[in-house]
């Protein structure tokens, strides 16, 4: 079966700027703006909606690995699959994912170790159109020197079989984790505030079990994300918490939009 040699971007000009240097400067401004310090993140829990409305919150989270920028050289980008129903958790075969940032190259070494994994297969389908790992990418071509990407989007999976994954490129502190997930869809503002808090305790105490599929549509690549950060000790917390009528929306239909560091034990 072939696969495509890059993955080309879906979603350039409707989710984010498809000009090179209008993104980059987007990236960049909202960065300046973010507020960061304390210890550089093992892992991140980022949005991926429309930069206009997720942008800022993303960015809160990504200005944490400015210090890092040399030292992280793959991530493991995980998110759900929005568009095409399967079992497990899918790779893509090609060879790097580009931006109008550039080309970043897809780590063959995890793939081939993945594939050891039952729940685990390329699956190329799954990333054609997926925009919730692609919206991610441009925030790390900014934030990071040159790194490997290890894309995961993943499908009908137990958070333990997730958890699995991660565990296998785990790593040291040169391999990020970035999880992709927006929170409550479509509720009055108020009413989104309520879940995303609650969605935030759940996320925040490590406990998988109190994330409701409507509080996040990223849950199975969090909850498996939660039991992994349990079992290295490592610490959440929220950095940001806003949604689409805090940045560009109406306020009577809102999706919340949340950012998370896991650090390491002090």
């Amino acid at each position: 079966m072939s696969h495509p040699e890059i993955r080309r971007p879906a979603v350039a000009g409707m989710f984010y700027p498809a000009r090179p240097e209008e993104l980059r400067a987007m990236i960049g401004n909202w960065l300046t703006e973010a507020k960061a310090g304390g210890p550089v993140p093992k892992a991140v829990i980022a949005p991926h909606a429309g930069y206009v409305y997720s942008g800022p919150i993303a960015a809160s989270a990504y200005a944490h690995l400015l210090p890092a920028r040399a030292r992280i050289r793959r991530v493991v980008l995980a998110g759900p699959s929005h568009r095409m129903a399967f079992r497990g958790v899918a790779l893509s075969g090609a060879q790097a994912f580009t931006t109008p940032l550039g080309d970043v190259p897809v780590d063959p070494h995890a793939a081939a170790e993945l594939r050891a994994l039952p729940q685990v297969r390329v699956l190329d389908s799954a990333h054609a159109l997926e925009h919730s790992l692609e919206v991610q990418v441009p925030f790390l071509q900014v934030v990071l020197d040159s790194f490997s990407l290890v894309p995961l989007a993943v499908g009908d999976a137990e958070p333990a079989e997730i958890a699995e994954v991660y565990e296998q490129l785990w790593d040291g502190p040169e391999t990020l984790i970035v999880v992709s997930s927006d929170l409550s869809h479509y509720h009055s503002y108020k009413e989104a505030r309520r879940l995303d808090e609650a969605a935030s305790r759940a996320i925040e105490q490590l406990r998988p079990d109190d994330l409701d599929p409507e509080q996040a549509c990223g849950r199975l690549p969090i909850a498996g994300l939660l039991l992994a950060a349990k079992q290295h000790g490592l610490k959440a917390r929220t950095i940001d918490l806003r949604s689409s009528g805090d940045t560009a929306g109406p306020r009577d239909e809102v999706v919340g939009y949340g950012a998370y560091l896991f650090t390491e034990p002090e």
